[in-house]
């Protein structure tokens, strides 16, 4: 089985997968999947805290994966020991929880999913750069340019779609005052084009479901498969 939510910000929405209020959890076992929409928050200072957290979720009975937000460390992230998984390349944070890089095609349970993570933080002039704020939060033209080859391996088909942002056309409905920007404009250019059943994302901490396929999630926990 697998199943998609949106933010997890470390240990302060982390309660989402706590047994009474995801019960469902409790029948998985590690060959099922729960995915995080970004802003996923335990790569971010090696804590204590954050180790203790990380064997909680570890220890859940199902397998955690997630892409990433604007609210991580990307330091951290981008060091952490790749493995080969669902027909790409991964890294592994802790056993049974690993991220899916940007501009990848991964094949979970016979589901293709395209992952592109990332957003602009919009409180970033109340953080420190490198240590509560990263610029990497925002991908690279390389990486824009990885995503669309990618997308050409599959013919532009899969079935999901994993981000933390949404479209420009689309965060304008969910949050009018939210400007525009370089990935927002990305994902407005690529999802005219790309055929999926659905594409979920996060960061608007609210859960919506919009025409067209799109879902915006933060607590709801939905199964997909």
């Amino acid at each position: 089985m697998i199943y998609v939510t949106g933010d997890m910000h470390a240990d302060i929405d982390i309660n989402k997968f706590s047994s009474g209020k995801f019960p469902q959890g409790k029948t998985l076992t590690k060959d099922d999947y729960v995915i995080v929409c970004g802003d996923f928050g335990l790569c971010w200072d090696g804590s204590s805290r954050e180790t203790w957290w990380r064997k909680w979720l570890s220890s859940k009975p199902w397998t955690t994966l997630f892409v990433d937000g604007n609210h991580e460390n990307f330091d951290m992230l981008f060091q952490l020991p790749e493995r080969e998984m669902f027909g790409n390349r991964v890294r592994e944070v802790a056993p049974s929880i690993f991220y899916l890089p940007r501009g990848e095609v991964f094949t979970i349970e016979d589901k293709t999913f395209f992952t592109f993570g990332g957003a602009r933080s919009h409180d970033r002039e109340y953080r420190k750069e490198n240590v509560s704020w990263w610029p990497q939060e925002m991908p690279t033209y390389q990486e824009m340019c990885h995503g669309i080859d990618s997308l050409d391996d599959v013919d532009w088909k899969v079935d999901y779609v994993l981000t933390h942002c949404a479209p420009t056309d689309v965060q304008s409905k969910i949050r009018s005052w939210y400007e525009s920007d370089d990935l927002t404009q990305f994902f407005n250019r690529v999802y005219p084009d790309l055929s999926f059943r659905k594409w979920f994302f996060g960061h608007y901490h609210v859960d919506q479901t919009l025409d067209d396929g799109f879902a915006c999630l933060y607590h709801d926990i939905k199964r997909i498969a």
